[in-house]
Formats: C-alpha cells, structure tokens, sequence
C-alpha cells in the first residue's frame, strides 16, 4: 500500500451553474432537458466518491479536505482585477464572467476551495507527508485562463498549485501532463514562458477550444521547448494513447528531469462521453497511471499528484477513477468495469490502429522526440 491522499469536500459538489441544455443556453429553439444544467455537474464526481465508500477504497487512503486557496495564491496565477470582479458577481446572485463558466451564489468560495484541494495536494506530495495525491478539484481549472474562465473552469487549480509550491522553495521542475480529452489551454497560457514547467496535453484534435492545441506550439521565450501538445483524431482509442504515452510522454518527461509529475486527470476521453468520441476505456486510464507512476519512481522519487478534471458520463466516470485509485494506492479493493467488454470490441481495427501509429510517428519526428 501507498500513503496516497485523496483531498475533497462536499461543499465542491454545490457548485451550481445556469439555465443549459448541455453546452446550450437555453431559449430561442433550445428545449430544456429533463436533468437540466451543464454537462459538468456533481453527479460524475459524487458517484465516483459513493462507488470508493461502497468498495471501501475509501478506507485504503488518507481523505482530507484543505483551506480555501487565499488571494496571496490566486494572484500568482490571476490579476486582482478578475478576482474582485469574480467575487463581486459571487456575492451578488451569480453570473457568468466568461464563456459556459456559470456560477451561482457563493460561486467564488467554492472555486477557491477547489483550487485549495489542488493546492494542498501537491504541498503534502513535496513535503513528503504523501506518497502520491488526488484532488476532487470541483469546479475544474485546465482551461481557465488568468483573466478568462472558459470550458466549465474559473480557477487554474493546478496552475495555482504549482506557483504556490515554487513561491514555497518546493520544488522548481514540474511537468504537467493533462490527458483530459480537451486542451489544456489554460495551464498552456500560464508556463508558455516557463523553462521549469514542462507541460504536455494529449487531446482530441480540435475538440475544445476550437483554436487552440496545436502541435507547432513548443512554448515562448526562455520557456521555447517546454510545451508539448498531441493532438490526436477522433476516434483513437486505447492503444494509440499507449502509444502516445510510450513514444511521445516518456522521453520528453525524462528529459525534463522533473521533481514531480502533475497530472490534468480528465476521464471525457472515455468511450461513453457525451462530449468527445476518443474510444478510451477505463483500463485505459489505470494503464497510463501505472506507467507514469512508474515513470515517477524511477525520475522523481514517486512524487506524483493528480486533480480531477473533466468527464461527463454519471455511469462511467465512477469505474475509471476508481481505476486510477486503485493504481496510486496499489490497494486490493476492485470496481470490475461493466463495460469492457463490450468497449474492448469496439476499439479501432488493426487497419486504424496502423493509420493512427503512423500518424504517431509523424508527430514524433516532428517534435523530435526520440
């Protein structure tokens, strides 16, 4: 077994956003829908946490909530002026300060809670008091910029976790490895300029955003090769992530020489997803935990963090956390994926499998990655 920390609160779970049908707002010629809201809602998350408690994972790691993430640490990432702005529109009713972000009444708190779990969890990692660390960071923070909540995110949780722990005397090397099946443009814009920060996303091509993720961006200034972006197409599947993983990941992380490894742990790239069609499973998810935690032992001590980021199957997500938990934790408790069969056959054929490699190995001479 390994000391792993599992940080949440039930307070992230409230977290309320406006009048959707889907990504839809609703009016004009958009139908409400029976459930209502957006797709990121607390159900994937809460039933994540019920099937651990219903299994007794729960029992094998080291749950905690944490303090809300103050503003000396917000503004290592975000300007005061969108800050106040956030909180002010928090206290009064709500709102929307940038695009498909809604909150409502007490919006800001519980994002600053949210990124106080990111924030705590990767502070006990580097301080040695955890093996490894996962947040159920609600709201998400990948794609939030400093001055622009965007893609469901309001805060940069990890982005403010990391700051925090350089500002800290921490660690100075990271790498952020985000396999959330949109960009993560959001940590992108804040270590574009970072040589210390190595940040990889492996994404579906032109999913979310529109115009972001693409290959040709390596990074700015003093931080020009420390950003790493796959963009993979629709349609991928479980092996092409493994290969991605082995032929792409690995030898930039090595490179890298980090002191710990952050992972943007979205689980949309999955099969059932309402929002992507990438053929990933939740066996795909605990192999690519079991690599970089392998990854972590040999270059980094095992310093390995993880915050929650997207996933949008109530049904799904449940199995493919549970997946990635185990793997951390290395406990015996199981959740046996009642879909795997039944997603294992509707993976890419051979003849794909080929095309998508290739595609692959294209990248990699690219990227130059060897």
């Amino acid at each position: 077994m390994r000391k792993t920390g599992f940080f949440w609160d039930e307070k992230c779970f409230w977290h309320s956003g406006g009048n959707y049908a889907g990504n839809l707002p609703v009016g004009g010629l958009v139908q409400p829908l029976a459930a209502g809201g957006l797709p990121e809602n607390p159900e994937t998350k809460r039933r994540l946490k019920n099937l651990m408690d219903v299994t007794g994972l729960t029992q094998d790691l080291i749950t905690q909530t944490a303090e809300n993430a103050d503003h000396e640490m917000l503004t290592r990432v975000h300007p005061a002026s969108y800050l106040e702005a956030f909180r002010q529109a928090s206290d009064t009713g709500g709102g929307e300060l940038g695009l498909r972000t809604p909150f409502g009444p007490g919006g800001y708190e519980i994002a600053t809670l949210s990124a106080g779990l990111s924030v705590a969890a990767l502070e006990a990692v580097l301080r040695g008091k955890l093996d490894n660390a996962y947040a159920l960071s609600r709201p998400p923070g990948h794609h939030c910029l400093p001055d622009f909540p965007n893609g469901f995110c309001l805060l940069a949780n990890l982005s403010i976790a990391i700051r925090n722990a350089q500002a800290k005397g921490l660690a100075k090397r990271f790498v952020v490895l985000d396999w959330d099946v949109h960009h993560g443009n959001g940590t992108e814009a804040v270590f574009i300029d970072d040589p210390d920060v190595l940040t990889i996303s492996i994404h579906q091509e032109r999913n979310y955003p529109l115009d972001t993720g693409d290959a040709q961006v390596r990074g700015e200034g003093a931080g020009q090769g420390t950003n790493m972006n796959i963009p993979l197409p629709p349609g991928a599947g479980h092996a092409t992530y493994m290969e991605a993983m082995e032929r792409l990941v690995y030898p930039a992380i090595r490179a890298h020489e980090p002191e710990v490894i952050v992972i943007a742990n979205g689980y949309d790239a999955a099969l059932i997803d309402p929002l992507s069609c990438m053929l990933a499973t939740a066996d795909t998810f605990r192999q690519m935990t079991r690599l970089v935690m392998a990854w972590a032992d040999d270059l980094c001590d095992g310093r390995l963090m993880m915050a929650h980021e997207g996933g949008y199957s109530e049904v799904y997500v449940p199995f493919c956390g549970h997946a990635v938990l185990e793997e951390m934790s290395a406990s015996k408790r199981h959740a046996p994926d009642p879909l795997a069969e039944t997603f294992a056959a509707r993976q890419p054929n051979a003849a794909a499998e080929a095309f998508f490699s290739s595609q692959l190995a294209d990248l990699a001479t690219f990227l130059n990655v060897t």
